[in-house]
């Protein structure tokens, strides 16, 4: 999920009813962080989106489903350690939002198997969030965060050198806004080319978590130079 991570200091105001911002859309990735919704939503639909992936035993059954490919209630509650109606009715949810399908040809009857969709979506600028909505994104924000600190340090304690599973790199450089820009195009397309779909794995692949971040020196660090947005 391409998103921006909110403030953690204050909320913006409120957003009018009017103000109901075009989400731009990244091509079509396949994690479990990154179910399938529209390419453009309302303040409303993006409020539910990030309640849904800020709910902890949902976002357990995307990465399960990421991870496995596909998955009935039965099988979610005993890998879980949920009750099988609880499982059932959180993976209901997940479907109203399209962020997972049926498997219609290994269903039937009560039995109803299920699998992840792909996804994309990048959150809006905080300041045109409604109160609502900029709360479940910062919650959803602040979870995220957790996860990729740990993240962080298993690619540091399992790094073994350049030929290896775990890779680090960090980089500081001076871009204009319009190379920034150009140079996430570029990230994205190198993860279209490298990356395999779920049902064409090769062999030998391994699931890779990759994040990216970028964000200039503060204005003035470098004595009036133009660091800043």
């Amino acid at each position: 999920m391409t998103d921006g991570t909110p403030r953690t200091a204050g909320a913006p105001e409120p957003a009018t009813s009017a103000e109901k911002p075009a989400v731009p859309a990244d091509p079509p990735a396949t994690s479990a962080e990154t179910p399938a919704a529209p390419a453009e939503l309302t303040s409303l639909e993006r409020t539910a989106l990030y309640k849904s992936l800020g709910n902890p035993l949902r976002r357990r059954i995307l990465d399960y489903l990421g991870r496995h490919g596909e998955a009935n209630s039965t099988v979610l509650a005993r890998e879980l350690g949920e009750s099988s109606g609880t499982t059932s009715y959180h993976l209901r949810k997940l479907a109203e939002q399209k962020l997972i399908e049926e498997i219609p040809e290994k269903s039937g009857g009560r039995e109803r198997w299920w699998r992840s969709l792909p996804f994309s979506h990048t959150a809006p600028d905080p300041a045109t969030m409604t109160t609502e909505e900029y709360a479940a994104a910062e919650h959803l924000a602040l979870l995220k965060i957790e996860v990729d600190t740990r993240l962080f340090r298993r690619a540091h304690e399992e790094y073994r050198g350049p030929q290896g599973w775990a890779q680090v790199q960090r980089t500081g450089t001076w871009m204009t806004k319009n190379d920034l820009h150009d140079f996430v195009r570029a990230y994205q397309e190198l993860l279209d080319r490298y990356s395999h779909p779920d049902d064409a794995v090769p062999e030998g692949a391994r699931r890779v978590n990759l994040r990216f971040y970028a964000a200039p020196d503060p204005v003035g660090e470098w004595e009036g130079e133009p660091t800043g947005p």
